[in-house]
């Protein structure tokens, strides 16, 4: 037989055909917990796919669109990427960065800074013969996604894919927006609003220490000397681990080994990543409130989001180990002009007791 006919019965038992119509007309929290939108973003996130997951009844009734969506298999996660990025993921104009810098300044006292990066392991079953090649440095199988993000928690450019032993500061290196911002192809602005020492500070992302110094990436100093520096830069670089925290919260499969084929995994993390844009630029109050990611008090003390609660370690991100990068004098220099920016003019008052 073509379909048993349990299946052909889905309207009397199926989960799509009862459950989810009860949760879409009584019960709209469990809905959200169940699908991570409300009804009206799921509708219209059916909308922007409904062509390219629908099928033709041709010799037996096809799967609908709307349960495809609900059960966002391999092929839906293809769709889903192809519906969404370019309206979520489209690479910054230099507009756009200066509206994540104002963005980035107004909510973390940081100027001229318009992304934070990092890398972000996603467990994996071992591929079939690929002895170590995904092997990490925290006992798993991994394959690495590498992400910048503005101040509200979007991912704004990524890199998908790389094998779970490299380092982060050689995965960023190899990647396409590793090689656009050194060779300053990211149209990050060149008109800087910041002069200090009689030179303007330029536009810049801010990493770790596994990163490499350059004019448009500022990373720690060795060891913590310049603490009020160091401070300020970390409160952005929060940024980053808050987007992971948040993405793999939310998206419970990322919380587990995927045992998928590496094309599917991938496939996966694309249709998330374009999800949680997409949530957070419109429905934010309930995909990531308040109390879900970081916040501070008045003294600038850190309030943990529920993000860290359930599970997650604290470490589920990159270990913090300083790379063997040379900075240029001149990226050098334009750090040593941030740090004493930050003890100076632009310091701020909450910083002197940390």
């Amino acid at each position: 037989m073509w379909v048993r006919d349990i299946f052909l019965r889905r309207w009397e038992q199926g989960d799509y055909e009862n459950l989810v119509r009860e949760m879409r007309l009584g019960d709209q929290f469990k809905h959200f917990n169940y699908f991570r939108m409300s009804p009206d973003k799921f509708d219209s996130l059916l909308s922007k796919v409904n062509n390219r997951i629908a099928k033709q009844n041709i010799v037996r009734e096809s799967i609908s669109p709307g349960e495809r969506l609900a059960l966002t298999l391999s092929e839906t996660c293809q769709a889903i990427w192809d519906s969404l990025w370019q309206d979520v993921l489209e690479p910054p104009t230099t507009e756009k960065w200066k509206e994540i810098a104002a963005g980035f300044n107004n909510s973390w006292q940081i100027p001229n800074c318009v992304g934070a990066v990092d890398g972000k392991h996603v467990v994996i079953q071992a591929p079939p013969n690929s002895g170590s090649e995904f092997y990490n440095y925290k006992g798993s199988h991994s394959i690495v996604l590498m992400a910048l993000c503005d101040h509200r928690y979007r991912f704004t450019l990524v890199d998908i894919g790389a094998k779970g032993r490299q380092s982060d500061g050689g995965i960023f290196r190899n990647s396409e927006m590793g090689r656009k911002l050194i060779n300053n192809e990211l149209n990050f602005p060149t008109d800087s609003p910041i002069e200090y020492g009689g030179d303007n500070i330029p536009f810049y992302i801010v990493g770790d220490e596994a990163f490499p110094l350059s004019n448009n990436l500022m990373r720690p100093y060795p060891g913590r000397f310049f603490k009020n520096y160091f401070f300020r830069l970390s409160r952005a670089r929060r940024i980053i681990e808050n987007a992971f925290g948040i993405w793999a919260a939310r998206w419970r499969i990322l919380r587990r080994p995927i045992n998928a084929s590496l094309d599917t995994t991938e496939r996966i993390i694309k249709a998330t990543i374009c999800l949680h844009n997409y949530l957070i630029s419109n429905e934010s109050e309930q995909y990531c409130p308040t109390n879900f990611i970081d916040n501070e008090d008045n003294d600038g003390n850190v309030i943990n989001g529920q993000w860290r609660e359930g599970g997650i370690p604290n470490n589920v991100f990159n270990a913090r180990r300083m790379g063997s990068n040379n900075a240029t004098r001149n990226a050098a220099v334009i750090r040593d002009q941030l740090a004493s920016y930050f003890m100076f003019e632009g310091a701020a008052p909450f910083q002197w007791n940390k």
